[in-house]
């Protein structure tokens, strides 16, 4: 399986705050043997989204999108996924009855449009939000969670069944300088057909070395072959 990562935000562009969704993602759908073939991050802007996401899903199995969810100025991604898909933005009864349970807990009256905070694309599914007041959504083989990362972390647990595949990864560590590894994993991926890399660690002593691969035989194969000369 073959994933995609989108990430939507002017203030991940501008660097006003990091992407830790995405690297998130990442690990959590490695664990599940799924593949991420790009990660892509995009500005707040209903053209420049749209057409990128359709090109997403059509080379990708699934496409999970965060950030820009919501019923503020900015929050544009729901408009750029009813314009990819051609399916107006509509309430969505489930999508309302979150948004009003939410709003239920606040203390006090909350200036709210429920409305347009419960607008998801004609023919999607809601994803519920337990944890903050924007529902996320799945049309076909699209994703749509917010970008808070309590929420999404919560939201993705709601969808995490369907993400499943055969990737195998495995990791050892190495002191040897990088130089000294290259030949080494070089004939590994020769001879075994997997791919490998090689990462610093944070103490800059050791190197991690990773090998993916869509077979465990083979995985396990190139793991004990190369622990035997790194």
């Amino acid at each position: 399986m073959q994933v995609a990562l989108l990430t939507v935000g002017d203030e991940l562009l501008a660097g006003d705050i990091a992407d830790t969704n995405a690297a998130w993602l990442a690990a959590r759908l490695a664990e599940r043997g799924v593949s991420v073939r790009e990660i892509l991050t995009l500005p707040d802007t209903v053209e420049v989204i749209a057409p990128r996401l359709g090109d997403l899903a059509e080379r990708s199995d699934a496409v999970i999108v965060t950030g820009g969810v919501g019923g503020t100025p900015d929050d544009v991604t729901m408009d750029a996924i009813a314009a990819a898909f051609d399916a107006p933005l509509t309430t969505h009864p489930e999508a309302r009855a979150g948004v009003e349970r939410t709003l239920s807990k606040y203390d006090g009256d909350v200036d709210v449009d429920i409305e347009a905070w419960s607008a998801l694309p004609e023919g999607s599914e809601a994803i519920p939000n337990e944890v903050g007041l924007s529902p996320g959504c799945r049309i076909e083989s699209v994703y749509v969670l917010p970008g808070i990362p309590e929420e999404m972390k919560a939201m993705f647990g709601e969808i995490a069944d369907a993400f499943d595949g055969d990737r195998v990864v495995r990791t050892i560590r190495s002191a040897e300088p990088e130089s000294a590894l290259v030949a080494d994993l070089n004939r590994a991926i020769e001879r075994f057909d997997v791919s490998v890399g090689s990462y610093p660690e944070d103490d800059g002593e050791e190197k991690r070395i990773t090998v993916r691969g869509d077979s465990v035989e083979a995985v396990e194969a190139a793991i004990a072959w190369l622990d035997e000369r790194v």
